[in-house]
């Protein structure tokens, strides 16, 4: 399968390099020093699933270089997908799948308000990886897994075509019943865990072990839910006490992406995460007290 890989960090490194390795067309579209690094030394992968390297690598600066492919991976931030939308349009054909990765649930929209309708699939991943230096990724932790599925919910041929190219290249893969249920559901956890975890500078063993803390991730997970339910979204009420088990199996070291990148001055998908609940909530009119609180706590540090 030919596929573009936009964005070469953590996410896009990880699993378009797994999809390379396996042997499909992959080609990143990356920028600056990542580009430079991917074209003199490759992509490199640190994993305990399994170190790789892949070199050479096809990387370019300039999308308008590509013949329409049959998969794009979207691996940036969520802050930059209007931007990634307009870059891609010379590579996205009719048959052509764009693939969200972010963590949020507006990406798609954003999406389809630049390429239409056709193209755009939900999507969503799991991994714990980071970039270490341009063209080294680490892979820390989390079983990599990566859902997608058609807006509508419809079973199509060419999403299970892409969930086979996933499955074999070695990536725990799913076709949800209801995508936006699944988006959700990842939105719930990581929007609750990297609002608080920003504002307190704490890690994942402290919150959920200091009592107030504890009772505020779960404050925070319930007014996302009443705003998933104010969208129509049918999130089960099990969400909440599944979402804070897995989070009591969690490395206590560990933190969300948007929480380093706050801590450390760098921007963030704070406007993607915890501003959406706020905005998504007054769309609704769904109040969202603790959440506004975190953003505008935030905003203003």
């Amino acid at each position: 399968m030919r596929i573009v890989v936009i964005g070469a960090g953590g996410v896009g490194g990880y699993f378009g390099g797994r999809l390379a390795e396996a042997g499909n067309d992959v080609t990143f579209i990356a920028r600056g020093d990542h580009l430079r690094a991917l074209h003199t030394s490759g992509l490199k992968v640190e994993s305990f699933k399994g170190d790789m390297a892949i070199n050479p690598v096809q990387a370019t600066n300039d999308p308008s270089e590509i013949a329409p492919v049959d998969c794009i991976l979207i691996g940036v931030k969520a802050w930059q997908v209007p931007e990634a939308a307009e870059a891609i349009r010379p590579v996205v054909s009719p048959e052509t799948m764009v693939v969200p990765l972010q963590n949020g649930v507006e990406a798609p929209a954003q999406l389809v308000s630049v390429l239409g309708e056709k193209p755009v699939l939900g999507g969503l991943c799991k991994i714990i990886s980071f970039v270490v230096e341009p063209g080294f990724i680490r892979h820390l932790g989390a079983e990599p897994y990566i859902a997608f599925g058609e807006l509508n919910n419809r079973l199509s041929e060419r999403v299970e075509t892409l969930r086979k190219v996933f499955a074999a290249a070695g990536i725990t893969v799913e076709i949800p019943e209801n995508i936006q249920v699944a988006m959700w559901e990842k939105f719930l956890f990581i929007s609750a865990v990297s609002g608080l975890g920003a504002l307190t500078r704490a890690k994942i063993g402290e919150l959920r072990q200091n009592p107030e803390t504890r009772r505020q991730l779960e404050e925070a997970m319930q007014e996302i839910f009443n705003v998933a339910h104010g969208h129509n979204i049918p999130l089960s009420p099990e969400i909440i006490p599944n979402t804070m088990s897995f989070i009591d199996n969690l490395p206590p070291d560990g933190t969300a992406s948007m929480q380093r990148d706050i801590m450390e001055g760098r921007p963030s998908e704070l406007n993607s995460l915890t501003g959406a609940v706020v905005r998504l909530g007054q769309k609704a009119g769904v109040e969202t007290p603790l959440n506004t609180f975190i953003y505008n706590e935030l905003v203003s540090a």
